[in-house]
């Protein structure tokens, strides 16, 4: 009886604290919009000149608490940011760009205080440091480099590494740089904390540079040539960053929710900015950083985008689309041609359901992403969309030494409100199951039977979609693999038997990152050398210790508990 009381108890002060959290929480129609000129991040170098060589560069880079603006009348929120120092860390933090085989070495600073600014839930697996501090490590979203410089979770450390994970091995992280050009980005990956720690700003641009394969395509070049870094935020009246501090579940989990989605939509750092642009061809690499939204995009103006890029590679030739899908962690690198606007300004739109597909519509606010204001005359333009860019080996199924089974499941209450999600039924902590060859492929059929998508993403690896295919009889496969946890006992191939859906055009390169629709086995090739002509052997030993992961990048998945360990073989 007294345990029931004092549950009720923290139920109800749980209650308290939300409903007052609730009446300071700012309307986003209180923001004009397109009132904020579009930041352009700083650029470092990962590299070094020496004697006219290129050679690797060493850079230190930290995190910092400090106010950012996010918009003109908001006033400055509390944020942890990347930066050379704290005087130039900003929200997203520094694009760093490195050139293609030569080694960029990144030394990360944590210089966080001692509490975070959001609440954090001690209940789902997480880092807890001895002696205080906000556990931060480094992961480069789409790099290939050594299992010691992927920031792996468990590689947290805190402030003046008072207290470190139990993979923490050195501060400095070592990217070689040794796969085609494109697309890159980073973001803390502390277990448990990854979705506070990017709410916080931990984000940033990586763009991997290769003039001998580059120069010979005429495509838009800086200043023509931008990132926009998109996610979404809520906001307190005195401008800090709201995350309800209660859980669906208080009695399990006191702060963890399942989803994440902000009503404020934030390019480069600023609520729904506006740039100014000429009549010519613009390049944007698009990244999707929120924590759970995904983004629809179109132009008011029915502009199209000509895709040139998904993810870390380029596409073998430019798609045409006049909308496309983007879900948390993908990269669409497109151009956009302005000369042919019929108007003079384009506002970049949002149509996608949150959460996605079976989610809430947008509203009047987070349709709306940013506006384009356009010169009314033409400017000289060089540049051109090619009808060729740069070629990559073709996905061989064939070439496949192991086919595997994965499935995504998410765990209810009674009253059907999730708990935690896991693949193939198994917590991170459990022992590999996924322990691949070095330097072979492998199919993954990955079946997802929850009514979310998931975007999953595979450490070190690329893959490339298959096929997409319906599940038939899914309450009946979700009750097997309820009872048995096995997709092959519960014949998975019985029961993906249903229409095919089209891998998008845009989308059929190589990858990082892939939807997986729910209700369907989503079939890729997965591919654990590296990608390009020549030599596919990574130079580095990527069985090492502590190995590589792959997780659903809706971060709220990710931190309870959608993330496995991934061991490669000799």
């Amino acid at each position: 009886m007294e345990k029931l009381l004092i549950l009720l108890i923290s139920l109800l002060m749980a209650m308290r604290g939300a409903w007052a959290d609730d009446n300071k929480l700012l309307s986003p129609s209180k923001l004009e919009m397109f009132v904020d000129d579009l930041p352009i991040m700083p650029k470092v170098q990962g590299f070094s000149v020496r004697d006219g060589a290129l050679v690797p560069g060493n850079l230190t880079i930290g995190m910092f608490q400090k106010l950012w603006k996010f918009h003109r009348d908001l006033p400055a929120t509390r944020v942890f940011a990347y930066g050379l120092s704290k005087e130039s860390a900003t929200v997203p933090g520094p694009t760093i760009e490195a050139r293609r085989g030569v080694h960029t070495h990144i030394t990360w600073e944590n210089h966080l205080p001692s509490r975070h600014i959001l609440p954090w839930d001690p209940t789902i697996p997480t880092a807890k440091p001895s002696s205080g501090g906000v556990p931060t490590v480094v992961h480069l979203h789409g790099g290939v480099h050594p299992p010691f410089s992927d920031g792996n979770s468990n590689s947290w450390f805190t402030s003046g590494f008072h207290s470190t994970g139990p993979t923490w091995s050195s501060p400095t992280s070592s990217y070689p740089n040794v796969q085609p050009p494109g697309n890159l980005w980073y973001h803390d990956h502390a277990m448990g904390l990854t979705r506070v720690n990017l709410l916080t700003g931990l984000i940033g641009a990586y763009i991997l540079r290769d003039p001998s394969l580059e120069s010979s395509l005429p495509l838009p070049s800086s200043p023509f040539d931008l990132n926009l870094i998109v996610f979404d935020r809520s906001f307190r009246t005195d401008g800090s960053i709201y995350m309800n501090s209660t859980g669906n579940n208080p009695s399990i989990h006191p702060e963890w929710q399942p989803e994440y989605f902000g009503d404020a939509i934030i390019v480069n750092g600023k609520a729904w900015p506006r740039l100014h642009v000429q009549r010519r061809r613009y390049r944007f690499r698009i990244l999707n950083a929120s924590n759970a939204r995904f983004f629809r995009f179109s132009f008011s103006n029915a502009l199209p985008f000509f895709h040139i890029g998904s993810d870390s590679t380029y596409l073998p030739k430019p798609v045409k689309t006049t909308g496309f899908l983007l879900a948390p962690s993908e990269i669409a690198d497109v151009i956009v041609d302005f000369s042919d606007s019929p108007t003079d300004s384009a506002i970049l739109l949002n149509h996608a359901k949150y959460p996605f597909p079976s989610g809430d519509p947008v509203d009047e606010i987070n349709s709306k992403v940013m506006k384009f204001v356009i010169e009314r005359q033409r400017s000289p333009d060089q540049s051109r969309i090619p009808r060729h860019l740069i070629r990559f080996p073709k996905p061989s199924p064939q070439s496949a030494v192991k086919t595997r089974y994965i499935t995504m499941y998410e765990y209810t209450t009674p009253s059907d409100e999730p708990t935690h999600l896991y693949l193939n039924g198994k917590a991170y902590e459990d022992p590999a199951t996924e322990t691949p060859k070095s330097g072979t492929s492998e199919i993954w059929h990955v079946i997802n039977l929850t009514d979310d998508n998931h975007p999953l993403h595979i450490h070190l690896a690329h893959l490339s979609v298959l096929e997409q295919r319906e599940i038939l009889e899914l309450e009946k496969f979700k009750d097997c693999m309820t009872k048995l946890n096995d997709a092959i006992k519960c014949h998975v191939d019985n029961h993906a038997v249903g229409k095919k859906d089209k891998v998008a055009k845009h989308e059929r390169g190589w990858k990082n990152v892939f939807k997986a629709q729910p209700g369907f086995v989503t079939t890729m090739l997965v591919r654990f050398k590296l990608l390009g002509p020549g030599n596919t052997t990574y130079p580095f030993d990527a069985t090492a210790e502590p190995g590589y992961v792959y997780h659903c990048h809706i971060l709220d998945h990710e931190d309870n508990a959608m993330m496995r360990p991934l061991k490669l073989q000799p």
